[in-house]
């Protein structure tokens, strides 16, 4: 079918279908993500190896995350770090160290298990992101505590990822191999700080300049993708590149500009993102170990869910704010596919099925998240306005 196609006549027919899915969605009310994946899942067998597919989709995430970043200029990231890294070591010991030794205790070896441990650590940074954005909720309370656990993960997955290529190649990774990691790292994010503070200093007077909008996307989105790709280079993630290039742009203050040229390239290419990854995932075969997937799945949600309750509260969040950022945190996406490309066969199809069925529970829990909190806590009481003119 598609491998027969031109990739133009490919092309149109994965957003004709994602028009169709989209507008399904909106009339439903049926999380459009959801249909994403699933319709990369029915038509894995032909788009699995379409280029154009692939790469919208790698651009997708790089302006999503560049979008992302641009909400945290430099000082505000630094509050949210000194905040974060204490949820963010609990996130690992109960997100990826339990799970461990889950899969170990159904039998597996420690290298397969430390394998389907960084499987399960990771939220989807997409996912969650894109839902923060479609319902809402940017501007909520939790949103920044929720941000912070994404970016937290962002910095280690790759550490995760390094040690896994090693192990499996049958290379030791040393010592001086993270000490490299940790540099390329801070590397980078001292580049991005060092240029917003110094090169894109005037970069909004720059901008206001160029009257031609095509110019200023291609500007935009070239910036965003060559940190992605720099990143890529340097063996880290794209998403991390991006996310930095839009701190670097953070400081010029007022981002709208930037963002209204760039969020219309980012809507489009979004949805491809989703079917890619969904077009990852082959189930024909079977899928193995079931029992210990139903396990992994339910302390998943667990685990996150703890991670919003107990880290939330150490951030500063109230009971209820924390519970409502435990529950949206659940969905797992991106980098679990990344790790589960490393391991053998039968376990990239248990690692596509628990990816599937964690995205899914995941933003059901999203979009609930706030009337579950309201059946926890009960309804907010609303403070009630001082309407007493004020006396002579």
């Amino acid at each position: 079918m598609f491998s027969e196609f031109p990739i133009l006549l490919d092309t149109g027919l994965i957003l004709l279908g994602i028009f169709v899915l989209g507008y399904f969605s909106l009339k439903t009310k049926f999380p459009n993500v959801i249909l994403y994946i699933l319709f990369g899942i029915v038509l894995s067998r032909f788009l699995m190896d379409n280029s154009i597919l692939h790469l919208s989709s790698e651009v997708a995430i790089v302006l999503l995350f560049f979008l992302l970043g641009l909400e945290f200029n430099v000082k505000r990231l630094g509050g949210i770090a000194r905040k974060i890294w204490t949820s963010g070591l609990l996130d690992i010991f109960l997100s990826m160290v339990v799970s461990i030794l889950i899969a170990v205790g159904f039998g597996l070896d420690w290298l397969t298990a430390f394998l389907i441990g960084g499987i399960t650590y990771a939220t989807s940074s997409s996912i969650t992101a894109k839902l923060l954005n479609d319902k809402g909720r940017m501007a909520n309370t939790e949103t920044e505590f929720i941000l912070g656990v994404l970016i937290f993960e962002d910095l280690i997955a790759p550490i995760i990822v390094a040690v896994l290529i090693a192990t499996h190649s049958g290379e030791a990774f040393t010592s001086m191999d993270l000490i490299i990691l940790m540099g390329k790292i801070l590397g980078l994010a001292f580049t991005a700080v060092l240029l917003g503070k110094t090169v894109f200093k005037k970069f909004e007077d720059f901008l206001i300049k160029i009257d031609d909008e095509d110019i200023k996307i291609g500007l935009l989105v070239g910036i965003s993708t060559v940190f992605g790709g720099v990143a890529l280079y340097l063996g880290l993630s794209e998403v991390l590149g991006a996310f930095l290039a839009g701190v670097m742009l953070a400081e010029i203050g007022k981002v709208e500009r930037i963002q209204t040229a760039v969020t219309p390239i980012q809507d489009l290419l979004l949805p491809t993102f989703f079917i890619y990854f969904g077009s990852t995932v082959n189930i024909q075969e079977g899928i193995p170990m079931i029992t210990l997937l139903v396990v992994l799945i339910s302390w998943s949600i667990v685990a996150k869910v703890l991670v919003g309750v107990i880290g939330g509260r150490w951030y500063g969040l109230s009971n209820r704010v924390a519970l409502r950022a435990g529950l949206s945190i659940v969905a797992r996406g991106e980098f679990s596919v990344v790790i589960a490309s490393i391991a053998a066969a039968s376990i990239k199809v248990f690692a596509g099925v628990y990816v599937v069925i964690a995205a899914f529970i995941g933003m059901l829990l999203f979009n609930y998240a706030p009337k579950l909190t309201n059946l926890v806590y009960g309804k907010p009481v609303k403070k009630k306005r001082n309407l007493t003119p004020p006396t002579a």
